[in-house]
């Protein structure tokens, strides 16, 4: 039986005592497809419950089956994929959205309605039009150096961001690119991860426990990526340090270039290991002498330096806005142009041949990413609910 939905009062029982709450929490990428938004989304859903509060996840699948294994998730629409800034985005483009939105915001009285990329389209955007009755958060991921479509459209978008209660961006980098387009008031609050899962000991996987340096590179295998950059890098290293690896873990094939590097440059000991399950991913980050992230662009924070930093495993990463919120270069990680293959090379040959350096940017690591635990953001999360639900009762 469903509950009515209009006239919704916020719930003041949340307010004045933290009763549980009703959320929903809207993606507008394929959930059954790894990535950044998908990652968050599902760890802000298993922090939520435990809790005790009461949610539901709404976002396309290219899975006919429940993603989530689970009735709190409601698949709505089919993603495409759409080449977008070196990536590809899987959300759906369907025009005919309403009745399904319509009928999952029915389906329940809805205290909060927390937006992923709320200006995304299609799904995104559905819901922002239509939610009437329940308090708005939008969490803002990108980032980019530019992005036309946004240019071209913001006139319109700031009408409908109009109608966010609060607006959270992930990092600084993320805050200043949707800001140029929807300026307004944006509350800081990055990713997080599961601290306890990535610093407890876990099972490594037993053929790289052979004392080989391992060189880890976990993440999609798209062009900004950097992957290839990796390649470059490795390749002037491995003659001098044969008693090393990469180990490639994440979905998609290694593109022309790739195999190209390889087989010109007689590569050997590159592992590619392909898409591997969230809960076994810590063993694969603490067998990894060293992570790298040669990302060349367009990452907003980057969650695989939250990941390796809690795992302990020192990060050589891009020096990218995105990246350098988390990393203070020579403190708790090494930042690097990846497109310059000598500098790369050599802050790569740095950490394999320097033991000491490791520990050191791990210890340090490990104290920086306190801040990012997944239990601090979601109590942060938690306030801009209050404030939303507040701005809901109180307009004025």
């Amino acid at each position: 039986m469903q509950e009515e939905s209009s006239n919704m009062v916020p719930n003041s029982d949340f307010l004045d005592n933290n009763k549980p709450l009703n959320i929903a929490i809207v993606s507008p990428y394929d959930f059954s497809y790894p990535g950044g938004v998908t990652n968050h989304v599902e760890n802000l859903y298993s922090q939520l419950k435990k809790r005790g509060h009461s949610v539901k996840i709404a976002a396309p699948s290219s899975l006919n089956s429940n993603t989530l294994d689970d009735p709190d998730f409601i698949a709505i629409g089919k993603p495409i994929p759409i080449p977008t800034a070196g990536s590809v985005a899987r959300i759906t483009l369907s025009l005919r959205l309403g009745k399904n939105v319509q009928d999952f915001i029915s389906s329940k009285r809805f205290d909060i309605v927390h937006i992923h990329e709320p200006v995304s389209p299609t799904l995104p955007l559905t819901f922002l039009r239509l939610v009437e009755d329940s308090a708005l958060v939008g969490t803002f991921h990108a980032y980019a150096k530019r992005r036309t479509s946004l240019s071209l459209s913001r006139f319109i978008l700031r009408k409908w961001a109009a109608k966010l209660h609060k607006r959270i961006a992930v990092s600084e980098a993320a805050h200043e690119y949707i800001d140029r387009y929807l300026p307004g008031d944006y509350e800081i609050i990055p990713n997080g991860v599961d601290l306890e899962k990535f610093s407890k000991k876990s099972i490594n996987p037993e053929k790289f426990n052979d004392g080989k340096i391992n060189i880890l590179f976990q993440g999609r295998m798209e062009k900004r990526k950097g992957f290839n950059h990796l390649l470059k890098a490795y390749s002037n290293i491995k003659w001098t340090y044969p008693n090393s690896r990469i180990i490639v873990v994440g979905p998609g094939n290694i593109d022309r270039e790739g195999r190209q590097i390889i087989a010109e440059r007689g590569l050997t000991d590159i592992n590619f290991v392909g898409f591997v399950p969230e809960e076994d991913l810590p063993g694969y980050y603490q067998a990894a002498d060293i992570f790298c992230s040669p990302a060349t662009g367009d990452e907003s924070q980057g969650i695989v330096l939250l990941q390796s930093m809690a795992a302990g495993t020192p990060v050589l990463a891009s020096s990218i806005a995105g990246y350098k919120t988390v990393i203070t270069n020579n403190k708790d990680g090494i930042l690097i142009d990846p497109l310059n293959e000598s500098i790369f090379s050599s802050a790569l040959l740095n950490l394999v041949e320097n033991k000491t350096l490791r520990r050191t940017l791990s210890s340090e690591g490990l104290k920086t990413i306190e801040k990012y635990d997944w239990n601090v953001v979601t109590e942060k999360i938690l306030t801009v609910y209050k404030e939303a639900l507040l701005k809901k009762k109180n307009p004025n």
